[in-house]
């Protein structure tokens, strides 16, 4: 089975437009470091995702695995925060086939190890592809609108056009 590793912020935004469910069509597992599950639903209080993520650890499809290397950690946390430092120290340990990061700081360290990556706009195109959502535009107003995610414009088009769709389609 190949190790998908996720992000908080992952979880919370596919959780906030109620998109969550992609994961497990995509992956048969995911994995999480404890950070990630203490951002997330520690101390997630009312916040989207929540409910979600423990029901998704109760039903087995999400894993926590804890990071063995301290040093590396440590070192990954002079630039980033804990759950992302988990994130990559994992898979830098267990020899992850995908992450699953957002942020741009730790997208970038995850590409000085040589690790392979997604982010969110990456998995809704690939659920447009695959047939799990009929339109990526909608989908991507939603993470901006309900989600309080951040597209840069440009990205934003690219994405729609790497579908086949265009920023007026369904306006």
């Amino acid at each position: 089975m190949d190790l998908v590793i996720s992000d908080a912020s992952t979880l919370i935004h596919l959780a906030k437009i109620n998109r969550l469910a992609l994961l497990k069509e995509f992956f048969e597992c995911l994995t999480i470091p404890p950070a990630v599950w203490r951002e997330v639903v520690e101390q997630g209080k009312d916040r989207s995702g929540v409910i979600e993520v423990k029901q998704a650890h109760q039903a087995g499809w999400i894993a926590i695995i804890t990071p063995a290397d301290r040093a590396l950690l440590k070192l990954l946390q002079r630039d980033l925060d804990d759950g992302e430092s988990e994130v990559i120290a994992l898979a830098i340990e267990l020899e992850a086939k995908l992450l699953l990061l957002d942020e741009s700081d730790a997208r970038r360290i995850a590409d000085l190890y040589g690790l392979s990556k997604t982010g969110i706009i990456g998995l809704l195109i690939r659920a447009k592809q695959a047939g799990y959502i009929d339109s990526l535009k909608p989908e991507l107003d939603k993470l901006l609108h309900q989600g309080g995610f951040w597209i840069e414009k440009k990205l934003y088009n690219r994405a729609l056009n790497a579908v086949g769709e265009s920023a007026t389609d369904g306006d």
